[in-house]
């Protein structure tokens, strides 16, 4: 069905928020993604999927699309397509990595890598449009300042949303911090996440190789493995 890009927002050097009328595209619940369809002049067509960013049931929708140097789709996407453009979409898709905001939903705890927190800040865009009480928090695993998605609105749910964020960051820190860069290992999980006695659903999204050693480590930590729920995603050429 079509869609048409309606604003956009540069989240990084790389990285563009795209905000796409698709009146008839069905609600979405937070977590869920829609698939792209470019079609070339020759007929020749890509298709991609990418994850919702806007909170649930949003009009219009956002996706945050990382350009890829040797990508079919998200060069296009992130430089050239210009606001009144159409694209198809389809969608929305997934059930497994979704957060409803029921009243006796039990504490959230998120984990990211990368562009991974693209689903997860629609579970935070979500508690927030409804009001929800339900604790959350939100680990954020990036290389360097420079690659942190929604900046001002994370600084924004940390201080007036009672959102607890912590961003660690691998290979270079923020100037003046005393940090040490590294990966998110089990150190940071045991410190940084609800333990396993809150009882947290734990959502985990990001490049295959951190989403399964973070759910390693939180087996590793007690945390049951029907409380964790894993997206992995990866660049395709």
């Amino acid at each position: 069905m079509p869609a048409t890009l309606v604003g956009d927002h540069g989240e990084t050097a790389t990285a563009r928020t795209l905000r796409l009328s698709a009146p008839d595209l069905g609600p979405a619940l937070a977590g869920q993604h829609i698939d792209v369809r470019l079609t070339a002049p020759d007929g020749y067509t890509a298709q991609r999927s990418y994850s919702l960013s806007s909170a649930a049931g949003a009009d219009p929708i956002e996706v945050t699309v990382e350009r890829f140097a040797d990508g079919e789709v998200s060069p296009y996407l992130v430089d050239d397509l210009e606001i009144g453009d159409a694209i198809e979409v389809r969608g929305p898709v997934g059930g497994w990595l979704v957060w409803r905001p029921e009243p006796d939903s039990r504490p959230v705890q998120l984990i990211a890598g990368g562009s991974g927190v693209a689903p997860l800040m629609a579970m935070l865009r979500t508690r927030a449009a409804t009001g929800s009480r339900v604790p959350f928090r939100l680990l954020y695993g990036v290389t360097d300042p420079d690659r942190v998605y929604y900046a001002e609105e994370l600084a924004d749910l940390v201080e007036r949303g009672g959102v607890p964020v912590a961003v660690r960051y691998s290979r270079r820190v923020p100037e003046g911090s005393t940090a040490t860069p590294g990966r998110i290992g089990r150190a940071d999980l045991g410190a940084l996440i609800l333990p396993p006695e809150a009882d947290p659903s734990v959502f985990v999204c990001g490049p295959t190789g951190f989403v399964e050693a973070v759910a390693d480590a939180l087996v590793a930590l007690g945390h049951p493995e029907h409380r964790i729920r894993t997206e992995r995603f990866g660049p395709t050429g």
